[in-house]
């Protein structure tokens, strides 16, 4: 008898991406060529975020060497980078008037710098084109190969985020090739060089509250000052189930525990996502001190038709 595919509690349906500016960015994406991790890893605030004309950009492709088991990226053997990316990445995020953006890749551990300096170039073009947006990138680990990642922190972007994605005992589970210590290492080294460092992790994979709080401990200890927290849905019926959906109550516990734990920033809810709203984290150091905690609750409390 084949199993009942389990439907999602109310505050994770989402309305229908629609809207003017939703189109816009669509329309702008597909004349550029660019790719998005919006729609390539099937994020449920495409349509809040490309509505308000905002977008993560998605360099390197959209085929990933690696196959995480939690990933909607596509998996396989990518093409050769093109080299007129980095500037059309630039120009899209003129045309769009972005005070802020976001940069993440697919893992390129088919070329030898697992695509670094695309990466930097990439930063230079935006910066020379956009001086006056912000930029976050959410980078790889490059496999924990320090003169790579420095690469991008010599450039000095705003906020660099680097996702641990689980608790450390699940990560072998549902991570391909990254290792739980080698992502902390890339975040000490974020941190270490007076950069603001960012991660992320999702729920509903198993984990247990005890083991989400030794995340948290892990990601302060190595200088990591903003985290994320949201739900983990599955992409397709082949990647990891989901074990687990947890309420948003919980999700406001984890919230208040990371500001009480020592976090700046902490963004905890069902419909979370490490880019979703990113423009508020690199928002002032002085401003950062305050610690804001958002619970989101106008994603919590959407619908869909």
């Amino acid at each position: 008898m084949k199993e009942k595919t389990k439907r999602l509690p109310e505050w994770l349906k989402m309305k229908l991406p629609m809207g003017h500016d939703y189109s816009r960015v669509k329309n702008l994406t597909r004349r550029h060529h660019l790719h998005t991790i919006c729609s390539s890893g099937n994020c449920p605030n495409i349509g809040d975020c490309w509505s308000r004309g905002t977008a993560t950009f998605m360099i390197l492709g959209d085929i990933c060497t690696r196959n995480c088991k939690f990933c909607g990226v596509k998996t396989g053997k990518p093409a050769p980078p093109d080299e007129t990316e980095p500037a059309r990445i630039a120009e899209s995020v003129r045309l769009l008037g972005l005070k802020h953006c976001v940069i993440t890749s697919v893992d390129r551990d088919d070329l030898p710098d697992g695509g670094a300096a695309v990466w930097a170039e990439t930063i230079k073009c935006i910066k020379e084109v956009n001086p006056h947006t912000s930029i976050e990138v959410l980078i790889p680990d490059f496999n924990g190969d320090h003169s790579l990642i420095r690469q991008i922190t010599d450039l000095r972007p705003d906020v660099i985020s680097h996702n641990l994605e689980t608790v450390k005992r699940l990560t072998p589970l549902i991570r391909s090739r990254a290792k739980y210590e080698t992502s902390l290492g890339v975040i000490s080294l974020i941190s270490s060089l007076g950069l603001k460092a960012k991660s992320g992790i999702m729920l509903g994979l198993g984990e247990k509250k005890e083991e989400v709080y030794e995340t948290m401990d892990d990601l302060l200890d190595s200088g990591c000052v903003i985290m994320t927290i949201g739900q983990y849905l599955a992409p397709t019926a082949g990647h990891m189930p989901v074990v687990e959906y947890i309420r948003p109550e919980v999700f406001e516990e984890y919230g208040r525990i990371g500001l009480e734990k020592g976090f700046n920033f902490v963004e905890s809810s069902p419909l979370v996502r490490s880019s979703w709203q990113a423009d508020r984290h690199a928002t002032p150091s002085e401003d950062m001190n305050n610690k804001k905690y958002v619970k989101n609750s106008k994603l919590s409390g959407s619908r869909v038709r």
